[in-house]
């Protein structure tokens, strides 16, 4: 075998010919190993992405959609990725829905007087300026309110106390809309926590064409505890509910992006990133500035150790994940096509410890064969992760940010993490920069790193 080569290939067309073999016949594992370790060991003692996250929650706050802190996010953003070398920084403009909270408040009115915690949902409507006050029915399924019908249910607040371990929107999202139907002049939804430290939680809710827009807002466990129980003792318990709340046309807003082109294919991208929006709440630590800037700073980490991946390698900050979702919709249908897009990964579990990565292929089912291979070589790069605990890859959604790549086609995947207490301080005036483990953090960094740079740079893709 060995003269035939040499009588078909000259020295330097065989030498190339047995390094591609050789490196084909290793594992991505064993080819990225070097290269893994210089990555963890600049993310585990890496500085400057905490600092980053500590300068937006610190000077900067929360960044509705629309709203001016949002905007000084972005430019803080542009200007600093700059600073940190990366190619084609950019704002891709992206229109976004404004919400304005405006001012509110609610109270129990009878049987005793007392203030009720509560935040308004994104998109809802206000009251009338004098407010409402009407006696609650409480229920604790849809079917429930179905069947006590518009007889009991027209006129008053619905109150959803659904009592779940596991947070869901379902209640939030469509509540509003449920209970219109039934003449319900307003809703209360206990907020979707385990745990809770009398704290309530926001998030968007949807009215449905054709159904009467009524005002929504979600109060705490511990009331709608109390009110269930005084409900239940046979008393009539009235609320007054007061919002302001409104939306305005349509604001300018941005993506915001860096990356590292890459060294042989250019025109090929792995992108990286999480949303840079939140609530009005808070200071979206976990929810997503973390999953943004570990995004960044295991881009920034590759060019500061001198690593320089085959593909292009690109970090997003997506804008309007909250209320809206419109800016990983723009960017696919304005960079969708740029250049081709070979995988695509978020960060919107919080950055709480990592556990491994969920991962969608649009049209190739856990059983497929082109599912089961592309699934191999996950499990292969993740080995290179196991020594900082990060060892899992799973069926499951991506994220909201690149789910419109996931639909064309590209493989997705989602970091996930522990999720011990994200939903406690998911949507809520709890989600400041102190309930971020720095070392947590900086996991999360190491895990997008690695990932990201193994996809970028072996030999083939995922999907082929």
């Amino acid at each position: 075998m060995f003269m035939i080569l040499l009588i078909r290939f000259s020295i330097p067309a065989l030498a190339a010919f047995l390094l591609v073999e050789s490196i084909a016949s290793q594992t991505l594992q064993t080819q990225y190993r070097d290269v893994a370790g210089r990555l963890l060991g600049a993310a585990l003692v890496d500085e400057g992405g905490w600092n980053k996250l500590s300068h937006v929650t610190t000077h900067i706050g929360h960044r509705l959609s629309g709203s001016p802190q949002l905007e000084q996010a972005l430019r803080w953003i542009f200007d600093r990725m700059k600073a940190d070398g990366l190619d084609n920084v950019r704002l891709q403009p992206v229109k976004v829905p404004r919400w304005v909270r405006g001012q509110e408040s609610a109270r129990m009115t009878a049987p005793m007087e007392k203030p009720l915690s509560m935040l308004g949902f994104g998109s809802s409507i206000g009251t009338p300026p004098q407010g409402i006050t009407a006696p609650v029915v409480v229920v604790s399924s849809f079917d429930e309110l179905d069947v006590l019908g518009s007889a009991k249910v027209a006129g008053k607040i619905v109150v959803y106390d659904v009592n779940s371990k596991q947070y869901t929107s379902t209640y939030r999202n469509n509540g509003a809309a449920r209970a219109a139907k039934h003449g319900a002049v307003a809703v209360l939804v206990r907020s979707m926590t385990g745990s809770s430290l009398y704290t309530p939680h926001t998030g968007n809710q949807d009215y449905v064409e054709g159904i009467a827009k009524i005002p929504a807002a979600g109060i705490t466990i511990e009331d709608a505890a109390l009110i269930r129980r005084l409900v239940e003792s046979g008393q009539e318990v009235k609320v007054f509910l007061k919002m302001e709340a409104r939306t305005l046309p349509d604001a300018d807003s941005a993506n915001v992006m860096g990356e590292i082109i890459g060294s042989e294919l250019p025109n090929e991208v792995v992108v990286l990133g999480g949303h840079i929006d939140s609530w009005d709440v808070g200071h979206g630590a976990h929810d997503d500035l973390g999953g943004v800037i570990a995004a960044w700073q295991a881009v920034v980490l590759m060019r500061q150790v001198g690593l320089k991946p085959r593909r292009t390698v690109r970090a997003v900050g997506w804008t309007n994940e909250e209320n809206g979702a419109r800016g990983g919709q723009s960017y696919r249908d304005v960079l969708g096509a740029e250049k081709r897009h070979v995988a695509a990964i978020e960060m919107d579990d919080g950055a709480e410890r990592p556990l491994g990565f969920r991962f969608s292929l649009q049209d190739a089912t856990g059983e497929s064969p082109k599912y089961r291979a592309a699934k191999r070589k996950l499990e292969d790069i993740v080995q290179l992760l196991n020594g900082i605990g990060v060892n899992t890859i799973v069926s499951g959604s991506a994220g909201t940010d690149i789910g419109p790549l996931t639909q064309d086609g590209i493989p997705s995947l989602g970091l996930f993490t522990t999720s011990e207490h994200y939903f406690e301080w998911h949507h809520s005036h709890a989600d400041t920069l102190d309930k971020i483990d720095p070392q947590h953090f900086r996991l999360c960094i190491a895990s997008l790193a690695v990932m990201a740079f193994v996809l970028a740079d072996m030999p083939g893709e995922l999907s082929n």
